[in-house]
């Protein structure tokens, strides 16, 4: 079965993950990570897409952004791609797939997710255990958005510029945001909706982001007997996006 076209709306955030072969390692010294930031500010500002938060860990990267068109994502995950892998192929002598097939990616409710997908991103570090607090990390967002730091390539989302009426009041009060704990069940709803290619949102959201779209957001698992109770209740519940 074909997929469906991710779905993508101009000025609404989007998260982005994209990793690494069979979860193999896509950096291997500080000069690929800096190749990579370079060549995504520069795909970015191309391709119109603000980027917010971003994290890149050793074999995956996360990327919170705004599109200011549809195509916008996709052409920015292509040119970073194909001058990345290039970089790739040639420092180190390597063939084949250097990324694990399309990019996954879900429409963002800002008002009730950015934020909580951005500290999400910018803990990853944290949750792998890499290091102790999201400071100590140099290949994320979190010391641009958290303390100021220049960070060509971030651009602040409007909901972080309204945290406060100057930067180190809009520091300090996102700093504030990682003392707080993420609830485990939106934790699983940003991991499992971004995997699965969900809108992430509450039903006024979906229906939204479905009426603008034109287009259904529930999605159908592939095979089975689609006349059984099973998935007819499955078809029921669900509230994902073919990604």
């Amino acid at each position: 079965m074909a997929l469906l076209p991710r779905i993508v709306v101009p000025g609404q955030a989007l998260h982005i993950i994209q990793r690494g072969n069979n979860r193999q390692a896509v950096f291997f010294c500080d000069g690929d990570y800096l190749i990579y930031l370079d060549t995504l500010k520069q795909a970015a500002a191309t391709h119109g897409c603000a980027i917010h938060a971003y994290v890149l860990m050793t074999n995956h990267v996360h990327l919170l952004l705004t599109p200011e068109c549809t195509e916008g994502p996709s052409r920015l995950m292509q040119a970073v791609g194909r001058r990345y892998v290039r970089h790739m192929n040639g420092g180190y002598r390597r063939t084949g797939t250097l990324w694990e097939g399309r990019y996954k990616s879900a429409l963002i409710d800002s008002e009730h997710y950015l934020l909580t997908c951005s500290r999400y991103i910018e803990l990853n570090p944290v949750r792998a255990g890499m290091v102790d607090c999201p400071d100590d990390y140099r290949w994320s967002s979190y010391r641009c958005n958290a303390s100021g730091r220049r960070d060509e390539v971030v651009q602040p989302h409007p909901l972080y510029s309204r945290l406060g009426g100057d930067a180190e009041m809009r520091q300090a009060a996102y700093r504030a945001l990682f003392a707080g704990h993420i609830d485990d069940a939106v934790l699983t709803s940003i991991r499992q909706g971004t995997e699965a290619g969900e809108v992430i949102g509450n039903n006024r959201f979906r229906d939204e982001i479905a009426a603008m779209v034109k287009r259904g957001i529930r999605h159908y698992p592939h095979g089975g007997d689609r006349k059984s109770e099973r998935f007819l209740k499955q078809n029921l519940i669900s509230t994902t996006l073919t990604p």
